[in-house]
């Protein structure tokens, strides 16, 4: 029993082929829309994972700190990475902190961590195949309606 209806999925990717990267270091963003019947490459977002200038920890070096549990990132870059998930359902990725998983989740997106890193071709194919087959309720509950394609209406003579 497959469902109608599709997802927009971000995947976390270094080289644009392969889900190879955690979301907190990971230099893009793949954005797909996948549906039962096909995959569609919406976007790809990059990120530099750079510091604004004169940002610093508390000790002014790069180091960690207990007031930032990002693994390092910057706020601004989780946000912004955050942020880009907006409208997604789903993102696939190698590694996820608590925290950040927490921030993505409350953002309305699931987050799913891989073992391994995997083809980007092969994540969205299994993706499909969840959706053609019987999709878990999770997924179910973040497939978009499918669009209704409303009938022309006749000109008047």
């Amino acid at each position: 029993m497959g469902c109608k209806g599709h997802i927009k999925v971000a995947l976390t990717s270094n080289s644009l082929t392969t889900v190879d990267a955690d979301f907190v270091t990971t230099k893009q963003i793949l954005f797909y829309d996948v549906s039962g019947d096909g995959v569609q490459f919406l976007d790809a977002m990059q990120f530099d994972g750079v510091r604004p200038e004169g940002q610093r920890g508390p000790g002014g070096g790069t180091g960690c700190s207990n007031l930032e549990p990002m693994d390092g990132a910057s706020a601004v870059v989780m946000d912004a990475k955050i942020s880009s998930l907006r409208g997604c359902g789903l993102l696939v990725t190698l590694r996820l902190s608590d925290f950040a998983a927490v921030r993505i989740h409350n953002g309305r997106t699931f987050p799913v961590k891989m073992e391994q890193q995997r083809d980007v071709t092969y994540v969205l194919k299994q993706l499909q195949h969840l959706l053609n087959t019987n999709p878990p309720l999770w997924l179910r509950k973040k497939l978009m309606p499918a669009a209704v394609v409303a009938p022309a209406e006749e000109a008047v003579a």
